[in-house]
């Protein structure tokens, strides 16, 4: 067996396909269940691998992701859309179980000779964390169905509307229960770092169990990483003589969007994203430019006071 030992790992809802570089396993599928997770996890252990590499697969992965962190091992959870890009780039075009777990297997071998690589490592995340993005993740979803419920009243004939506001009445509730139950799951299990955050004007009861729910890298990782990993990084669109415009991409969407209106309000009620908002405007930069620079700027203060423990202060 060889000193150097990387894992990619396909997940899909009923099994596991595993592909190991520098060694060998018994068998290359494992059922997606606990006994599954019990013999891949035996088997790892034994290898001894310097990193298991898998894809964000819905949520099937998160069993196995606790599993083997809790076994000791280095996870790294990849965009499927990178994870997707690398193996086309290795001349990987076809896409089956066992080919995608061979890319993965490939990509942990690259990543985990860059200097910045403990930024792709999962964070352990603790059981009350899970439950809180549970709850985060439900709450965005009865929103979602509310915005759809209502898009359709606006559209329906008399027939129909008694349904639809039946419909959105039910939601409004189970949302406002979800919400209750958030605030409470807060305050019970993370209200320090909760009332930390919400130091800063803008940084709401929502926004703030998002970023503990979402973003349990936050404090652990440098200003650039972190805006990186939530997609507020601006990227370069250069070549040859062209200079193109600057753009944010990737990243965690969901939170993106949660932190873009935090930083609507903190434009307004926060001294000091209000005076940055307003030197950009006066530089002649466009208004949802410098909303994003303004959210990319309150990131990094969020980022600092986490890691430092210190409330803000302008």
């Amino acid at each position: 067996m060889s000193d150097f030992v990387v894992v990619g790992i396909d997940v899909a809802k009923a099994h596991l396909d595993v592909e190991v570089i520098g060694a060998q396993l018994e068998s290359g599928r494992f059922d997606n269940d606990m006994d599954g997770l019990a013999k891949l996890t035996e088997g790892l252990h034994r290898l001894g691998p310097k990193v298991v590499l898998m894809e964000a697969s819905g949520g099937y992965e998160v069993e196995l992701v606790c599993t083997l962190q809790a076994a000791g091992l280095t996870v790294v959870v990849i965009n499927p859309k990178r994870a997707r890009d690398f193996a086309r780039a290795m001349g990987h075009l076809a896409k089956t179980d066992r080919v995608d777990a061979q890319a993965l297997a490939a990509l942990a071998a690259v990543l985990i000779h860059r200097e910045d690589f403990q930024r792709f490592v999962k964070p352990v995340v603790e059981a009350e964390q899970q439950d809180l993005a549970s709850l985060v993740s439900r709450r965005r979803q009865l929103v979602t169905m509310l915005g759809a419920e209502q898009k359709r009243l606006s559209m329906a004939r008399s027939l129909v509307r008694a349904s639809i506001k039946a419909l959105i009445e039910a939601i409004r509730r189970q949302l406002e229960h979800v919400d209750i139950e958030m605030q409470a799951h807060v305050a019970k299990h993370h209200a320090e770092l909760d009332a930390l955050l919400r130091s800063a004007k803008g940084i709401g009861p929502i926004a703030s169990a998002s970023l503990i729910a979402d973003l349990p890298e936050l404090g652990r990782l440098n200003r650039r990483q972190i805006s990186a990993l939530v997609g507020l990084a601006p990227f370069a669109r250069d070549s040859g003589t062209f200079r193109g415009r600057r753009r944010v991409s990737g990243g965690r969407f969901e939170l993106r969007r949660t932190l873009y209106m935090a930083t609507l309000v903190a434009t307004r009620h926060n001294s000091l994203i209000k005076a940055y908002y307003q030197r950009l405007l006066a530089a002649g930069k466009a208004k949802k430019l410098a909303i994003i620079a303004c959210a990319r700027k309150l990131l990094t203060i969020l980022n600092a006071m986490v890691r430092d423990a210190k409330r803000f202060s302008a």
